[in-house]
């Protein structure tokens, strides 16, 4: 039962002291009390929390101890990566926001005015660009969608969307600016004599000529070629078994088998069969080496990944339609293939394309003329 108190302040107003008192068998499960300056607003707020006590299971859920945002980022990635390992860049963000004021927070206190004032701090303090803050909160509602239904915490559901809408009209949350940068032939012709005469003069044991062009003519990521196995090959279909293919919803155990290109096909014959693994190297030291070596070259804003990207816009220049790009290139959202628009006119500007041969043909073959950087004498 509620009651209230009036007592005199030492500035000699009135506060009325209100409190809820809620017995069971002679015991109180439940004790709450607020001051307020007005008797009616005392009144309203008993009637309030009395008539929210009344609801089945709302005493036990008082009483039960709050977990942290800290505390439920740690139990999803012990649980989690049981059944699916996280991404290192996924894995790392949720450690990173667990040590901030947010993971200090409980559950019941999570709002969507704390989450945007979370985004806010991040981009006016720490000087962090909105698609990284819009990351943030999607590696984070990963963790709020599944701490409410399968751990029974106390969650607002309406947190986190809530949130982002508001960021977004606000601008604060955008998705990443996407890229239309293609090599040119020349950057290829410059980039690919600079990795034979480093691999010539083993220099870099890499074979980053045929890499490089793989990754052109099949589509793949860095990650994809260097998990790709000889005995993933299917030869009667001239198709491979690309495992653990990136996907938003799936990163591990979604393996496709991927239609090869003509020419993606001769350069995989070509490799030399000396692992399980076609390219046995690190994906890690693909992307240094080819950051290093357009660095040196000032060859400006070329990714590796921007060969996937040419490969996939040279298929639609050729006139193949979707469902055949996508078998090559393992897309399964078709509208997600609309970024690959960026096209050079019709047909194959690498059809009689010299290189080609000399990477089929093999190190000795390849570069025959010294390699110099731009501007040298």
């Amino acid at each position: 039962m509620g009651s209230i108190s009036v007592r005199k302040r030492k500035d000699g107003s009135t506060a009325y002291h209100a409190q809820v008192r809620i017995m069971q068998k002679g015991v109180t499960v439940y004790q709450e009390t607020q001051t307020f300056d007005r008797k009616t607003a005392a009144q309203a707020w008993i009637k309030k929390v009395e008539t929210d006590m009344a609801v089945p299971g709302a005493i036990a859920k008082s009483q039960r101890q709050g977990v942290t945002v800290k505390e439920m980022i740690e139990r999803y990635l012990l649980e989690y990566e049981k059944l699916r390992p996280l991404g290192k860049t996924k894995r790392a963000t949720l450690k990173a926001i667990s040590e901030t004021w947010l993971g200090k927070l409980e559950d019941k206190d999570i709002t969507s005015q704390k989450l945007v004032e979370y985004a806010n701090d991040r981009m006016q303090k720490d000087g962090i660009q909105a698609q990284t803050v819009g990351n943030d909160l999607a590696h984070l509602g990963a963790v709020l969608s599944v701490a409410r239904p399968a751990w029974g915490y106390d969650i607002d559901p309406m947190a986190m969307p809530d949130a982002r809408r508001v960021l977004r009209k606000m601008g604060a949350v955008t998705k990443s600016k996407e890229r239309n940068r293609r090599p040119t032939l020349d950057e290829l012709e410059t980039l690919l004599t600079y990795f034979g005469e480093m691999r010539d003069r083993r220099k870099q044991e890499i074979d980053m000529v045929r890499v490089t062009a793989f990754a052109l003519f099949s589509t793949r990521r860095q990650e994809e070629i260097t998990r790709i196995r000889w005995d993933a090959l299917d030869e009667a279909r001239q198709m491979v078994l690309v495992t653990d293919m990136k996907n938003p919803g799936q990163k591990y155990g979604n393996d496709v088998w991927c239609l090869v290109p003509d020419e993606a096909w001769r350069i995989l014959q070509s490799m030399p069969k000396v692992a399980d693994e076609i390219f046995p190297y690190n994906p890690r030291s693909v992307s240094a080496s080819f950051t290093r070596a357009c660095h040196f070259l000032e060859i400006e804003d070329l990714h590796f990944h921007d060969l996937r990207h040419d490969g996939v816009s040279r298929l639609f220049e050729m006139g193949w339609d979707i469902p055949k790009v996508a078998s090559v290139s393992g897309h399964r959202d078709w509208n997600s293939m609309r970024r690959y628009t960026h096209l050079r006119g019709n047909g194959d500007h690498y059809e009689g394309w010299p290189w080609l041969e000399k990477i089929i043909a093999g190190p000795k073959t390849e570069t025959r003329k010294r390699f110099k950087k731009p501007g040298a004498a």
